[in-house]
C-alpha cells in the first residue's frame, strides 16, 4: 500500500469519529495557539520597554550629580552651593555638582572626540504657568541650550526653536509642550505661541510648541516646558550648579566610547577616581542590553510554560491513537491476512496521528496570530515570525512522537489473534 492509500485511510479514520477527533484536536490547538500568544506577549513587552529608551535616545548620555558617594579632595562650590548636595565621608564633607565649566570642557575634540554635541540642564522645580486665568502646574521645567533640543529629539510644530543668540542674549523665550499650552488656551494650543505666559510670575515669551510625544509610563512627556538656561538661571533658578548634562554620542555605536570620555574628563576635574565619582553616567544602550536580556529571558520562560500545554496535548493524541487501535484491532487482522505490511499499518496510524496534530496546530496558529495581534489597553501584543513556525513544527513533532508507539503496537498484532479479537 502506498502513501496515498495510508493518508485515505488516516482521514477516514479521523472523519469517522467527528467529535472524538475535535476534542483530540484542541489539545494541540490551545498548546500552539498558547505558545504563540504568550510569546508575542513576552516580545511586545520588549518591544514597548525598547521603544520607551530608545525614545530617550539610542545615542544619548546624561550625567547626574551623584550624592551617594563621598571621598575626593574637592571640598568646595565653584558657583555657589544652591544646586549641590553635601556628602559627609566621616571626616570630610564633599559637595556633588556639576558647572556650566563641566559642560564646556566635554566639547573636547582631542579628549572627547567622540562626543558630539553637550547641553547644560537646571530645572526648577514648582512652577506654575498662568495666562489669562489659566493656570497649570508643570512637571517639567528646562533651562537648557539649544543643542538640547536636538540631544533629546524635540521639534517644534509650531512656532521656532530658540537658537544661540536666544541663550546668549538671555531671551525670556519658552517653549510648551502641548498638554502645558492646552491647559493655557484649549483647543490644540497652538494659538499659544507669539503670546506671554508667566511662570511663577515671571513673564516669558512663547515662541513654539513641541510636537507631543505622549506618554511614558505615568509620566507624561508633553507636560514640559523648555527655555534657554541663561534666562532661567535670571529669573527661576540660582547661579547655582546644573541639574544635569545631556550629551550626545557622534554615532549609536561610540557611545560606550563616548561615556568612557566623558568619565575621565569629569574625574580629572573634580579631582576624583572612578571608584568614587561623585557623578553618574545614564547610558540607555547599556539598559537597553540588559533589558533585552531579562525580557528575551522572560519570553523564553512564556514559551517554555506554553509548551507544556502542547505536550498534554501529544499525551492526548497518544490516548486516542490507543483507544482507536484497541476498537480497530479486527479491522488490522484482516488488512494484514490480506498481505498489508507492518510498514502499511504503522503509515495508516501514523499518518492519522500526524494529521489530527497538523488540523489542530492549523487552526492554533490561526487563533494564535489574532489573539497574538490584538492590543490591549495600550499595550500592544506583537507576534514574532519565529512562534509562528515553531509551534507548528513541534505540533507535526508531537503528531510523530505520541504517534509511533501506537501504530507500532498495531503493526505488532498477530492477524489470528486480531481476527480473533471482539
Amino acid at each position: 500500500m502506498n502513501v496515498r492509500e495510508s493518508a485515505v485511510f488516516a482521514v477516514r479514520g479521523v472523519v469517522a469519529n467527528k467529535l472524538r477527533s475535535a476534542l483530540t484536536m484542541s489539545g494541540i490547538l490551545i498548546g500552539v495557539a498558547a505558545v504563540i500568544i504568550l510569546i508575542s506577549a513576552g516580545t511586545g513587552a520588549n518591544r514597548s520597554i525598547t521603544d520607551q529608551i530608545t525614545a530617550l535616545g539610542a545615542n544619548t548620555l546624561t550625567i547626574t550629580p551623584n550624592s551617594t558617594l563621598a571621598g575626593g579632595r574637592n571640598n568646595q562650590s565653584r558657583n555657589g552651593g544652591a544646586a549641590a548636595t553635601a556628602v559627609n565621608s566621616g571626616t570630610e564633607t564633599r559637595t556633588s555638582q556639576l558647572t556650566i565649566e563641566d559642560a564646556e570642557a566635554l566639547v573636547d575634540p582631542v579628549l572627547a572626540p567622540d562626543v558630539g554635541l553637550v547641553a547644560p540642564v537646571v530645572s526648577p522645580q514648582s512652577i506654575t504657568a498662568t495666562m489669562n486665568g489659566a493656570t497649570h502646574t508643570v512637571t517639567t521645567f528646562t533651562g537648557t541650550s539649544p543643542s538640547y533640543l536636538t540631544i533629546n529629539s524635540n521639534t517644534v510644530q509650531a512656532g521656532v526653536p530658540f537658537t544661540d543668540s536666544d541663550y546668549l542674549g538671555r531671551r525670556r523665550a519658552a517653549l510648551l509642550g502641548p498638554t502645558v499650552a492646552k491647559a493655557l488656551v484649549g483647543g490644540d494650543g497652538l494659538s499659544i505661541v507669539g503670546q506671554t505666559v508667566q511662570f511663577n510670575g515671571v513673564a516669558f515669551e512663547v515662541i513654539g510648541v513641541l510636537a507631543g510625544k505622549g506618554s511614558q509610563g505615568p509620566q507624561d512627556r508633553d507636560d514640559v516646558v523648555i527655555a534657554p538656561l541663561t534666562a532661567v538661571r535670571d529669573t527661576l533658578a540660582s547661579y547655582g550648579n546644573l541639574s544635569s548634562i545631556a550629551a550626545q554620542a557622534t554615532a549609536s555605536d561610540r557611545v560606550n566610547t563616548a561615556q568612557d570620555q566623558i568619565s575621565a574628563i569629569l574625574v580629572a576635574r573634580h579631582h576624583v577616581t572612578p571608584a568614587d565619582a561623585d557623578f553618574t553616567i545614564f547610558n540607555p544602550s547599556s539598559i537597553l542590553e540588559t533589558v533585552n536580556t531579562v525580557t528575551g529571558t522572560f519570553t523564553l520562560l512564556l514559551g517554555a510554560v506554553a509548551g507544556i500545554s502542547l505536550f498534554v496535548g501529544g499525551i492526548g493524541v497518544m490516548n486516542i491513537m490507543l483507544v482507536t487501535v484497541t476498537e480497530r484491532t479486527r479491522e488490522i487482522g484482516i488488512r494484514k491476512a490480506i498481505g498489508a505490511q507492518r510498514t502499511d499499518i504503522v503509515g495508516q496510524f501514523l499518518l492519522e496521528a500526524v494529521l489530527l496534530s497538523v488540523l489542530g496546530g492549523s487552526i492554533g496558529v490561526v487563533i494564535g496570530v489574532l489573539v497574538g495581534s490584538a492590543k490591549i489597553g495600550t499595550f500592544q501584543l506583537v507576534v514574532a515570525p519565529y512562534s509562528i513556525v515553531l509551534a507548528f513544527v513541534v505540533s507535526v513533532a508531537i503528531g510523530l512522537f505520541f504517534g509511533w508507539y501506537p501504530a507500532n503496537r498495531a503493526a505488532s498484532l498477530r492477524p489470528i489473534d486480531a481476527l480473533r479479537y471482539e
